[in-house]
């Protein structure tokens, strides 16, 4: 089943005309209600006017996260607050967090692309869905939810954690579709396992996975143990939250609903588009949003993409899996984590050293784990054992207060991190993604 038939299986050239078509829309919109945008046309000598095919979209201006930041809350916004129906925050590196905003039309697009993207992973009308991804600020419960309202499935919204709540409503309801991070669903496995429960009879058939990296041999593990199609879905706050790409059941790359976010794979180092097949920076405009539609949006995420009509019929872009960060972000159970997070609450607690290091793992069945190690003076070192646990306790609650996450928090000597002549690595990523 594909829910937007029209749309997704569209002539290539017939979906050109309605890219072009929205795009010089969205730039007169914009030029018109954003000054922040208004200027960066100016700037770079471009008029609305001028925008006359998708194809003119090269020559306008790359949005970054900083313009968010930047002009924080509302000064990225196209649509007036008062138009806006729901808020979404997220943390950022420091300073001001990352604010997007929805329309009730954009409400309206939302579920539209989550249906597509619910639909896209194998659901038909009447299905059952349990969602265990979180609801409130981060956007993954939410959009999920308001996808599965529009295809008329029947919704379980657990929300995340609660493990063993979570195996019992499976086993009293059935559903068949399950929508969480891939690492909490292996985690699941064992909580089932311990439980006296098989994996293998659970009622899940359809896995939706997402808000963090996972590698194809996460996948075949949580195919072999559930007995499950385990399927990728791609996005990100600031284009809309989840729906913005998503597999099939052929898991051969990701669709990626073009006719609202157009895609494009740069060079990140010249900006230069990068033939098909080969590895790149996402880059992203909002064709059809009101609230904060964005042109040409860096996502920092390495992928490729395929033009290539799939085998379920679709004709949409395909991207693949995303590879990597062309930044120092790294993704930790589904929140956005910076190194200079963690430099911001450090350089805050006198007895610290401007030096550090972030190790992130994952056991096999287990959730990521963020260890931080840290510098202190001699000083601190030659405190009791009750001081060190004291100071130890201090820095962790304020790095957890800012990122939202759990962490361990390891004293060490001065000088006991290894130094680099170049960019220091604070960094070091263990799972195998």
């Amino acid at each position: 089943m594909i829910w937007n038939e029209k749309i997704e299986t569209m002539e290539p050239l017939a979906l050109k005309d309605i890219q072009s078509d929205r795009l010089k829309k969205l730039v007169a919109y914009i030029y018109k209600n954003c000054s922040v945008y208004k200027k960066k046309f100016d700037d770079a000598k471009i008029t609305p006017d001028q925008i006359k095919t998708i194809d003119d979209i090269k020559r306008l201006p790359f949005t970054v996260k900083e313009d968010m930041r930047d002009n924080y809350p509302y000064g990225l916004f196209s649509a007036s607050p008062k138009d806006l129906v729901e808020l979404h925050v997220s943390s950022g590196t420091t300073g001001n967090p990352t604010l997007v905003g929805y329309t009730k039309d954009d409400i309206k697009l939302w579920s539209d692309v989550m249906a597509r993207t619910i639909c896209c992973a194998g659901a038909e009308p009447g299905d059952t869905i349990q969602i265990a991804y979180g609801y409130g600020l981060f956007t993954g419960g939410l959009g999920f939810h308001y996808g599965a309202m529009e295809m008329g499935l029947k919704i379980i919204p657990t929300s995340s954690g609660q493990t063993s709540r979570q195996l019992k409503i499976m086993r009293d309801f059935g559903p068949r579709i399950l929508a969480c991070t891939p690492s909490y669903c292996l985690y699941m496995a064992d909580e089932a396992k311990d439980m006296g429960l098989n994996p293998a009879d659970s009622s899940w058939k359809i896995g939706i996975f997402g808000a963090e990296p996972w590698s194809a041999s996460m996948r075949k593990e949580i195919q072999q143990i559930w007995g499950m199609l385990a399927t990728d879905v791609y996005g990100l706050s600031e284009i809309i939250g989840p729906g913005v790409a998503q597999e099939c059941k052929y898991q051969d790359g990701l669709h990626i609903f073009s006719d609202v976010f157009f895609p494009e794979i740069i060079n990140p180092q010249t900006g230069q588009e990068m033939p098909p097949g080969k590895d790149g920076e996402l880059v992203i405009t909002t064709l059809t949003k009101q609230g904060i539609p964005l042109i040409r949006y860096r996502t920092r995420d390495v992928a490729s993409i395929n033009y290539e009509k799939c085998r379920c019929g679709r004709t949409s872009p395909r991207i693949s899996k995303i590879k990597g960060r062309t930044d120092d972000m790294i993704v930790v159970r589904g929140i956005n984590v910076f190194p200079s997070q963690i430099e911001h609450v450090l350089l805050g607690i006198e007895g610290t050293h401007p030096h550090y290091q972030i190790i992130v793992d994952r056991q096999a069945h287990k959730l990521d784990t963020v260890e931080v190690l840290v510098e202190v003076d001699e000083k601190v070192f030659s405190d009791e054992v009750k001081k060190l646990h004291e100071f130890e306790e201090r820095i962790k609650m304020e790095i957890e207060g800012l990122l939202s996450i759990g962490v361990k928090v390891t004293l060490v000597e001065p000088k006991t991190i290894q130094r680099s002549e170049g960019k220091a690595k604070r960094v070091i990523d263990k799972r195998i993604l």
